[in-house]
């Protein structure tokens, strides 16, 4: 090795170091974002199912589910009935990322048929 090229490998590695955290951490928010996909289709099927029931049993099913999609970690963002059947549409808060945060929305129906 000729004397002007010792020490050339260290900035090298300190750049693929530096570059393996950032994909390391960029694929971290990635499965955050899943997860939390996720958790907002669980939220919603819970709401729309809860919701059905309500309305089956002569209650306010848009109610339920506003309660159930809270009890959940999501927020109720439209609920619409016809007939006996409920659609509703939650959101949830998603990673933040570079000061950066999305919200993650989930729809579902249920009632009868």
């Amino acid at each position: 090795m000729s004397r002007d090229q010792r020490g050339s490998a260290a900035p090298f590695a300190v750049a693929c170091l530096g570059l393996l955290v950032l994909v390391a951490a960029a694929l971290g928010v990635v499965a955050a974002m899943i997860h939390a996909q996720r958790r907002a289709q669980s939220a919603a099927d819970l709401a729309a199912l809860a919701a059905a029931r309500a309305l089956a049993h002569g209650a306010d099913g848009c109610g339920e589910g506003t309660r159930i999609a809270t009890v959940n970690g999501a927020r109720l963002v439209s609920c619409a009935v016809a007939g006996r059947e409920v659609r509703l549409r939650v959101e949830v808060t998603g990673p933040r990322w570079l000061g950066q945060s999305a919200d993650l929305v989930a729809e579902a129906r249920a009632g009868p048929g």
